[in-house]
């Protein structure tokens, strides 16, 4: 019988849950979400993680993406999500309310783990960079199937603002942006990306791969670094929370 672990994606409108075969790399059973409490501050986003895992009638080790960047399960920034955030032990938090071992690991490289575990990258021996494009850019860099976590590379300046305010999809909707013109604004970034790290694959995840069809002819990069979408997509959170998870607490 498969391995299951539960994964949960904490984001800044939604909180996600769902069993993860982990040999597999996909749900087993359903996805459960409830919408992030108004300010995403900490006592009241751990009662929601509480309420995903009684949800499941789970009581194993638990995987926990978030929106920051983290280190030994301590949240060093907050993005999306109240910054009395920073600071806070988010793994103890969790298995303080809810009794279940957590390992937390920023949101971004949480999906990435799932797409180069599991998805087009498990080929690619160089360097991969992943980009979660929604409410902001996440950002996780490999190399050589090794994580280089906390990139955060969303926040970098282009065109005088923080990145993900001005390429992000959220900013796509705000604006009401053409496909063609936020296309190009994300063509920027990932020229800046690519200038940065020469990757030999981007892959771009989030909720917009799904359209990736409708502003794929907009990207180009100079040294023709290949782009493709998540084959994932939202699920890729979760699945790599959940493998992350079951990895750290099987080296312990």
């Amino acid at each position: 019988m498969s391995k299951l672990l539960l994964g949960i994606d904490i984001g800044g409108s939604g909180i996600k849950g769902a069993l993860v075969d982990l040999e597999q790399g996909k749900f087993d059973g359903e996805r459960y979400r409830i919408p992030t409490p108004p300010g995403g501050k900490p006592k009241e986003v751990v009662q929601v993680v509480g309420k995903i895992i009684s949800h499941f009638d789970y009581s194993g080790a638990v995987g926990c993406g978030f929106p920051a960047a983290v280190r030994n399960g301590t949240a060093l920034t907050a993005a999306n999500v109240d910054r009395s955030w920073i600071g806070t032990d988010i793994s103890a938090l969790v298995q303080q309310k809810t009794g279940c071992p957590c390992f937390v690991l920023n949101d971004a490289d949480a999906a990435a783990t799932a797409m180069v575990a599991h998805g087009k990258a498990t080929s690619v021996e160089g360097t991969v960079l992943v980009i979660t494009v929604g409410t902001g850019l996440g950002t996780a860099l490999f190399h050589k199937g090794m994580l280089v976590p906390n990139t955060e590379l969303g926040h970098i300046e282009l065109m005088g603002k923080d990145a993900e305010e001005y390429a992000s999809d959220r900013i796509r909707k705000k604006e009401k942006l053409s496909w063609k013109k936020w296309g190009e604004r994300l063509s920027r970034y990932l020229q800046k990306m690519e200038a940065l790290f020469w990757p030999e694959l981007i892959i771009l995840g989030g909720g917009v791969s799904k359209n990736f069809d409708s502003f794929e002819n907009y990207l180009k990069l100079k040294a023709g670094t290949k782009i493709i979408p998540s084959t994932l997509r939202n699920k890729a959170g979760i699945i790599g929370a959940a493998l992350a998870a079951e990895r750290h607490f099987s080296q312990l």
